[in-house]
């Protein structure tokens, strides 16, 4: 790193990332005390889900038109207020409401604002600090989304084993401390420009000119699906595909999942430097549609649930490594390409699901052949990564 101060930036964006992990992770599994508590249909409740990812995807696509204007100071700001107004709000609101959806539904839309401004904003912090080896930092921030999600399953577990589901309120002030706090180190924290001095951000008409970004875009959907096409689905396959006990199979198939990503991720932020980036990420996506056709043909349970973890392994450089290759060829990309990037795996992270769900319900809830269908999507990652490392950088128009 050039300049150690950059340590505290470095620190609060990792942070950023844990707070986005509880964002997307702490909610879902409250679902069936909201049903009790607040006599709501759980068909309804899971809308909080569809509403959470769809605010963040409109945040996604509008950043690029205010984040230039206000800064990326008062964006993480702002980010880390409406997170931690939207826990604190999930304590209060359904009880004064008179319709306890509404309650839920509003603080769901004002935490979801501060997760999806967390996605755009923070990796061009990231890029824009001056380490030594870029695509490390980008690979260990993100591995931090990952120790966030399994931290939150784990420290939710254990809290409400100790003092009751019912407790559920404090927790939630607890989570809503991290942003807090966050706002404190990061306020102060030195800050470079995304882009350098005296050069202005390309266009989103230009970025789509971009042959490469093209590619670019299609990597990012895919390394989104690709990577919720198994996670979101490990439970169900480890309960319906191999007839294993839910709490088992809820810790050892997602969790495995995230954990095996996380280390993955942290494995290339600390060895990156010795590592080629392109090699990396194409040993591992050959690896993801291996895991992808074990998962499907592979009956037995153990060995089905490790290729679960293989595939989380396999997928961990996938979202980080585009981003990184996206920002060393595309110089002038700035805020817009980080925003339709993050708008992309967004995406991705909708489609593989529901291309696993859909799949699975034609064939008679047959999970098997759902995440097989998906495996077009690790599939088009390999071609695309073929396409960069055969023609490089000189598809980019933006590249010098």
């Amino acid at each position: 790193m050039k300049s150690s101060g950059y340590k505290k930036t470095l620190v609060s964006c990792f942070i950023g990332y844990i707070v986005q992990a509880v964002v997307n992770n702490f909610v879902p599994l409250l679902f069936l005390m909201f049903q009790d508590s607040y006599n709501i249909p759980l068909s309804k409740i899971t809308l909080l889900i569809t509403i959470n990812f769809i605010i963040q995807l409109i945040v996604d696509l509008l950043s690029a038109g205010f984040i230039d204007k206000i800064g990326y100071r008062a964006s993480m700001l702002i980010a880390h207020i409406c997170s931690a107004a939207g826990f604190l709000c999930l304590t209060i609101l359904p009880d004064i409401m008179p319709d306890s959806f509404t309650g839920l539904l509003i603080s769901v839309i004002i935490y979801a604002i501060g997760g999806g401004l967390l996605e755009v904003i923070v990796s061009p912090i990231v890029e824009s600090c001056p380490t030594e080896n870029k695509e490390k930092a980008m690979s260990l921030l993100h591995s931090f989304y990952c120790w966030g999600h399994v931290g939150v399953v784990l420290v939710s577990t254990i809290f409400f084993n100790t003092l009751g589901i019912s407790q559920w309120k404090i927790l939630s002030l607890i989570w809503s401390m991290i942003p807090i706090l966050n706002i404190f180190l990061f306020i102060k924290a030195p800050m470079s420009a995304p882009i350098e001095s005296g050069q202005k951000g390309l266009s989103i008409k230009e970025l789509f000119s971009d042959k490469l970004f093209l590619i670019f875009l299609l990597m990012m959907i895919c390394a989104g699906a690709g990577e919720q096409s198994v996670s979101q689905w490990a439970s169900a396959y480890a309960e319906m595909g191999l007839n294993i006990d839910k709490t088992i199979g809820d810790l050892a198939g997602p969790m495995m999942f995230a954990l095996m990503m996380g280390l993955s991720r942290f494995f290339y932020g600390k060895y990156g430097h010795k590592i080629n980036l392109d090699s990396f990420m194409l040993f591992s996506t050959l690896l993801c549609i291996l895991s992808y056709i074990c998962i499907s043909f592979i009956p037995i349970p153990a060995l089905g649930l490790l290729f679960c973890g293989i595939c989380g392994m396999s997928v961990g450089i996938m979202w980080p490594g585009t981003f990184s290759k996206a920002a060393a060829a595309i110089k002038s990309g700035g805020t817009a390409m980080f925003a339709l990037m993050a708008l992309a795996g967004d995406l991705g992270c909708s489609a593989g699901p529901t291309i696993v769900g859909t799949i699975s319900h034609i064939f008679n809830d047959n999970l098997r052949l759902g995440i097989l269908a998906a495996i077009i999507f690790p599939l088009a990652m390999l071609f695309s990564i073929l396409i960069i490392r055969k023609t490089g950088a000189g598809l980019s128009k933006y590249s010098a």
